[in-house]
Formats: C-alpha cells, structure tokens, sequence
C-alpha cells in the first residue's frame, strides 16, 4: 500500500498567489495518487501565519471544497520557521512522509517526484537544492553564498543551496521533535537529526506573484539568527579579540619603555595607554568569557512556547 504524504505550506499573505499554489499541488497529488505512488489520504497543509490578507478565508474555501486541502491557523504571527514547524509537529502522526515547501512557488513542484523516489528508496531525508540561482540578482546570489560558508565555517552544518524545500520520513521527524530550543533556525537543526539523506536539484523560478516577503532587513535578521541559535562561535571570536588586545597591550608596554628611554614621550603617557588597551583586553576577555557560559544557559532555558495552533482543519471536515 502506498504512502501517505502531507504537503506543509507555510503562508503569509500570500492571497495572491494561494490559488494557484492549490491549482498545482491539487493537479501533482491527483497524479500521485492515480500512479499509486501515494495513498489517497494524502493532504496539502496550508499554514497560515498570522496573516493580515485573506489569506485564511481562501484556506477555509479550499477546504470546504475538497477535504485533500488541510489548513491551520496560528493565534498570530510567529515567523516562518515556526509556522513551518507548526505543521510538521501538527501533521507528523498523521504522515508516514512530510514535503515541505514556500507558497510563493518559485519551487519546482515536479521536484517532488524525484524525492518521494529516493524515499522509497530509503531516504529519511532529502533536500532540494537549487542547481542553479539565475533568478537572484548579483547581490543576493553572492550574500547567500558567503552565508552558506560563513555557516559552515562557524561550524553550523547546512546544505549548499538549500532552503526549506526537502521531504522529511516520520521517523526523521519524530527525531526533529526532540530538539527543543525556541531560536528556531530548521535548515540546520534537520541535517542533526542523522538518518540517511540525499538531495534532489531543482531550478528555482521567479515568484508567481505578490511580493517577497523576505527583503534585506529580514534576510540580514534570519542569517543572525541562523548563526546564533547554532553555534557560539561569535562569542568566541569576542574572547579570542579580547585576548589579542592583552597581547597587543604587552607589546605596547615594552614600546612605551624603549620611547621612554628615548626621551620621545609625554609625562604619563606611557602608562595612560598601557592601561587602556591593559584594561580594554581584559574587559573584552571577562565579558566574551562571561557570554560563553551565558550564551549556553540562553540557548537552553527560554521555553517559551514556539507556537500556538488557534484551529487546524483536518480531512474529516471538523474544526479542531
């Protein structure tokens, strides 16, 4: 007997283009279904998060429609990745495979196809990844890029190229549900999980329609958050910099000395600034050795909770 798969799709006023996205998904499941590479108790999820449009009015209508549509409503705005996370956690005892996948489809929907193949192949987890980003402009293209290293260079484990369009088994994410920090950054806490993984490339297109809803600002946001929900290395590289000042700060001694003795300084000079950069690299180290042990306790102790579900439409037609 065939799998099921549920379909998560994260929303954001996204009125504009939501039609279109159920028109596709609708046309792929069908197809799915009709192969018999799927079960017919397969759903699209749309997740609305706190959307200002109508874009949970369409849902509700999507849903009254053709019970295939799923939709859950969270009480308010909680970000991407947590809506994200609402409906995986929602849908994961209902799936035996979870697809993942943005609203705006710039994703390739065919990739689908080649993910549920390496699935039943034995992949817990496969990503798609852009083979290519023609649709970026220069700056983008490049920022993205020196994000991925600078992730991995920080020892943040990521995927070249990948965002949040990958399949994920039910036992890949019965192993997401175990990491419970609330700085959610989920293209690194997946490839943590282990299992065995593969990817799927893909080309991205332009979005359908609306605006994006990632500009500069919350690009910028979201790498910070990327790479201080997963690593501690920033606060390393301020103990590290303090520790180069104190050093800095013996070599600037023995400088002082030699100019002293050359007659080529002021009256109290010397130890004014041995003393700023003495002083300036021990406050620097205290306070980068210091926001170790805080950054850890931080990382572990908000458990605030990452999302509250307002109502989720299942297949049988019932608001829960």
């Amino acid at each position: 007997m065939a799998d099921i798969l549920f379909v998560v799709v994260p929303c954001y006023n996204e009125e504009e283009v939501l039609p279109e996205t159920a028109g596709r998904l609708l046309a792929k499941l069908n197809t799915l279904i009709s192969n018999n590479t799927i079960s017919n108790r397969s759903r699209v999820v749309f997740v609305n998060d706190g959307s200002t449009d109508k874009t949970w009015q369409i849902i509700e209508e999507f849903h009254s429609k053709n019970s295939i549509f799923s939709g859950i409503n969270l009480s308010r705005n909680r970000g991407h990745q947590n809506a994200l996370l609402a409906g995986l956690m929602r849908v994961k005892d209902c799936a035996d495979v979870v697809i993942s996948m943005d609203a705006d489809l710039q994703d390739d929907i065919n990739a689908i196809d080649g993910m549920l193949g390496k699935y039943y192949d034995g992949c817990d987890i496969v990503y798609g990844v852009r083979s290519i980003r023609t649709t970026d402009s220069f700056f983008k293209r490049s920022s993205a890029e020196f994000f991925y290293k600078l992730m991995n260079k920080l020892g943040a484990k990521v995927i070249f190229n990948h965002a949040d369009y990958r399949l994920m088994s039910n036992r890949a994410l019965s192993g997401m549900a175990e990491f419970k920090e609330v700085n959610l950054f989920l293209r690194g806490i997946v490839p943590m999980i282990g299992y065995k993984s593969d990817v799927v490339y893909y080309e991205r297109s332009e979005r359908f329609a609306g605006e994006s809803k990632y500009p500069l600002n919350k690009m910028l946001a979201f790498a910070f958050e990327g790479i201080t929900s997963l690593s501690v290395e920033p606060i390393r590289m301020i103990t590290k910099l303090g520790l180069g000042m104190f050093f800095i700060s013996i070599i600037m001694l023995f400088y002082t000395v030699v100019q002293y003795f050359r007659g080529a300084t002021e009256a109290g000079w010397p130890s004014i600034i041995v003393s700023i950069w003495a002083i300036g690299g021990l406050i620097l180290f205290a306070i980068g050795l210091t926001g170790e042990y805080i950054g850890k306790i931080y990382l572990e102790t908000k458990q605030r909770p990452r999302f509250i579900i307002e109502k989720f439409l299942d297949e049988n037609n019932e608001d829960n």
